[in-house]
C-alpha cells in the first residue's frame, strides 16, 4: 500500500513522514523541488504543485491513500477527483478547530473538507486546534532580548504539538474504522500566553519576559507586516474574548490524542524542550 503525502516538506508533513516510515509504510511525497526536499531515501518523490492539478497525474499512481494539505482549497475538488479517478480510496484532510468560524471563506479550510466529504471516497477530517509551533514566529525576539511582545497575555490556548498531530494522521490514515469522522482535538493544558513564555524559559533554563503589547498598536505592526485586516480583527477578537472570560480546557478536544494513539497527548512544556534550540 503507497500513501501519498502533500505538504510532505513542511512543518507538520515531515513529522507524519516520520511516523509512516516507523509503522513500515510505503511513503510517496509531493513536492515542487524534490532536489531539494531533504526527506529520507525511503521516500518516493514526486514533483507537483497541488495548485496545478495536471502535475499530479505521475504522483497519483498506484496510491491508495493519500493525506492533503489545505494549502490551495481553489483546486482542491480537482485534485480529489483526480486522486479518486487515479484509485485513491482514503483521503485525509489537514483541517483547523475553528474552520467553521474562520474568516478565510472560499480561502480556508471548508472549501478543501467539502472536496473531500463529496468526493465518494473514504474521508476523515482532522482538526488540530493551536499549533504550539506557532511561537516560532517569537524565536528571533526571544533569541536576541528573551522577551515576547504580544497583547491579551491573559488570553488562554490549547497548543497542540505537532508531534500529536502528525501521529492522528498516520494513525486515521493507516487504521480502519475513521473513514466519515471530523477529529477536533488540542494539547492537554489550558494556558494563558504569559504562561506559555513562562514555560519557553523554563526549557531554556533562563527568564524571559514577557510585555503586554497594546492592541490598537499590535494591530497596525501586524496588519503593515502583511496580515490581511480581517484576519487580524478576527484573531485578536478570540484573544480579547478569552481574556475577558478565559475557558478552562475543552476535555472533548483533550481526550481525543489519547484515545487514537493510546498514549497522553504531549504537554506545551514538552514541546518548548524540544525545541528549545530554536529559542537560544
Amino acid at each position: 500500500m503507497t500513501i501519498l503525502l502533500t505538504g510532505a516538506t513542511g512543518f507538520m508533513g515531515r513529522g507524519i513522514v516520520g511516523e509512516l516510515l516507523r509503522a513500515g509504510q510505503s511513503v510517496r511525497a509531493l513536492t515542487r523541488r524534490p532536489a531539494t526536499a531533504g526527506l529520507p531515501d525511503e521516500v518516493e518523490l514526486f514533483a507537483g504543485d497541488l495548485e496545478q492539478p495536471a502535475t499530479l497525474r505521475d504522483a497519483l499512481r498506484s496510491v491508495e491513500r493519500m493525506y492533503l494539505f489545505p494549502v490551495a482549497p481553489q483546486t482542491a475538488a480537482e485534485v480529489v477527483a483526480m486522486a479518486g479517478a487515479a484509485g485513491v480510496r482514503r483521503i485525509v484532510v489537514l483541517s483547523g478547530a475553528l474552520a467553521d468560524s474562520d474568516v478565510w471563506g472560499d480561502d480556508g479550510y471548508l472549501p478543501v473538507e467539502r472536496a473531500a466529504q463529496e468526493s465518494g471516497l473514504e474521508w476523515t477530517i482532522v482538526r488540530p486546534g493551536e499549533f504550539a509551533g506557532n511561537w516560532l514566529d517569537w524565536a528571533p525576539a526571544v533569541r536576541t532580548q528573551r522577551l515576547v511582545r504580544r497583547p491579551y497575555g491573559a488570553a488562554v490556548t490549547q497548543p497542540t504539538h505537532e508531534a500529536d498531530i502528525a501521529e492522528v494522521i498516520a494513525t486515521v490514515l493507516t487504521e480502519d474504522g475513521h473513514a466519515g469522522m471530523t477529529y477536533t482535538f488540542a494539547g492537554p493544558e489550558a494556558l494563558t500566553v504569559a504562561e506559555q513564555v513562562r514555560l519557553i524559559g523554563a526549557a531554556l533554563g533562563e527568564k524571559v519576559r514577557f510585555e503586554e503589547h497594546d492592541p490598537v498598536q499590535a494591530r497596525e505592526q501586524w496588519i503593515q507586516d502583511g496580515y490581511p485586516a480581517e484576519v487580524v480583527d478576527w484573531l485578536f477578537g478570540i484573544w480579547a474574548d478569552s481574556a475577558r472570560d478565559p475557558a478552562p480546557v475543552n476535555e472533548d478536544w483533550a481526550a481525543v490524542v489519547p484515545r487514537l494513539t493510546g498514549r497522553p497527548a504531549r504537554t506545551f512544556g514538552q514541546w518548548a524542550v524540544d525545541h528549545a534550540a530554536s529559542f537560544r
